[in-house]
């Protein structure tokens, strides 16, 4: 089962992450975006199953340091092309396992996927 966690390994809910994932014994691998950058096609995979909404953090640095043109014209191919670029505009952490993607931390969706998983 591949499972996949896409990061960036100083951030504080990717860390919580990482460490909710190994209290479960879960094994995954750690796509980390600060050593690893973000390619083309990972963006387009993020935009194509979280949208474009969800998946570009609007709330860090990174967002308030473009410029207003960028901002407002955030299409699908635009944001991909920002996220290679600029890999902290992405939200995190991103996981996917069994091509089933989540974003952001929220312990009670992990929790219900990985319980689904198990039942399988």
């Amino acid at each position: 089962m591949d499972t996949i966690l896409f990061g960036i390994s100083n951030c504080d809910t990717v860390k919580r992450a990482r460490a909710w994932l190994k209290a479960r014994s879960v094994e995954y691998q750690f796509h980390d975006y600060k050593k690893l950058g973000c390619s083309k096609d990972q963006a387009s995979q993020f935009v194509s199953h979280l949208g474009v909404e969800a998946v570009i953090n609007r709330r860090g640095t990174t967002w308030r340091s473009l410029s207003d043109d960028q901002k407002k014209e955030i299409t699908e191919e635009s944001a991909v092309l920002l996220m290679c670029e600029y890999p902290s505009l992405i939200k995190r952490p991103i996981f996917n396992q069994e091509n089933i993607w989540l974003i952001g931390f929220d312990e009670s969706a992990w929790h219900e996927l990985l319980n689904h998983q198990t039942e399988r």
